[in-house]
């Protein structure tokens, strides 16, 4: 069906910035979105930005000025450029594809993410 490769993320100080990588490979004919959820031990699951095959995006409040996603629809590639980080956006970062083919969500293993303050 459709694979997810992940790239980046690792620690980091607070202000630094990270780039996350998410590179889709498999049977895929038409995705709708590509993103990354983040979750913490303990909290609920996180939407912290996601872009439509058509360039739209959608960011989480706490990440907005801070984060930009973009996408190679042609590369079937998104990337999560992370700036000004904060030791509260420690978390495990998870790629996501929303599949119109399939009709179901794709997961990535997680990366994690770690800002020290």
């Amino acid at each position: 069906q459709v694979q997810l490769a992940e790239s980046g993320g690792g620690s980091v100080q607070a202000g630094g910035s990270l780039k996350l990588s998410c590179v889709a490979s498999g049977s895929i004919f038409s995705i709708r979105a590509m993103g990354w959820y983040r979750q913490v031990p303990g909290k609920q699951r996180e939407l912290v930005a996601s872009v439509t095959s058509g360039g739209s995006t959608n960011y989480a409040d706490s990440v907005k000025g801070r984060f930009t996603i973009s996408r190679e629809n042609a590369e079937n590639t998104a990337y999560l450029q992370m700036n000004s980080l904060r030791p509260e956006d420690t978390a495990v970062y998870s790629c996501f594809v929303d599949s119109l083919t399939y009709r179901r969500y794709f997961w990535g293993r997680g990366t994690q993410v770690t800002v020290s303050s």
